[in-house]
């Protein structure tokens, strides 16, 4: 069974739902164009182990219906959902340089307004209506927060920060 190094894998979509009867998967895709999904090899879990191969059927708002190697019914595509799944990062083109994965941001300070780290960032999640950054400050509270430019307005991945605006300064809910 072929493994790939955890650390060497970027999460290219997850596994939203299954779709028909004949095993089709719906994913979520975090990539420019969801269509490309299929273009990158097989796809691995988040230890590394090779899952299978994907082929793209469809487009569907919010993301593609793909067939994989060995899943031909329903019941074993249902097992799949909120399944994660990456690829070596090598197989990926190179992010220009205003550009970045979003699992590149996991590990990063998050620093506040005042110049001041606040926590480190922990994952980039996607629930459909935007990315959303999550962050655990030094005594484990979990904070989330829109990622766009108003709420997160910088990021500089050479000093690996992550700066946030002083509107999430706040007690986590």
């Amino acid at each position: 069974m072929k493994r790939v190094p955890a650390t060497d894998l970027v999460r290219l979509a997850t596994v939203a739902t299954a779709h028909g009867v004949r095993g089709a998967l719906k994913l979520r895709c975090y990539t420019d164009d969801p269509r490309n999904v299929a273009d990158y090899g097989p796809v691995f879990d988040e230890s590394g182990k090779r899952l299978f191969e994907l082929r793209v059927d469809g487009v569907v708002k919010g993301g593609v219906i793909v067939q994989a190697d060995g899943i031909a019914d329903r019941n074993a595509a249902e097992l799949l959902r909120g399944k994660d799944l990456f690829v070596p990062r090598g197989r990926l083109p190179e992010a220009d340089d205003d550009e970045f994965y979003p699992d590149d941001l996991v590990g990063l300070d998050v620093i506040g307004p005042d110049g001041v780290r606040v926590g480190t960032v922990t994952a980039v999640h996607d629930f459909g209506a935007g990315d959303v950054l999550a962050f655990e400050d030094d005594d484990g509270r979990e904070y989330m927060l829109p990622f766009i430019e108003q709420y997160v307005p910088a990021i500089d991945l050479d000093m690996r920060q992550v700066s946030i605006a002083e509107a999430f300064m706040v007690e986590p809910a």
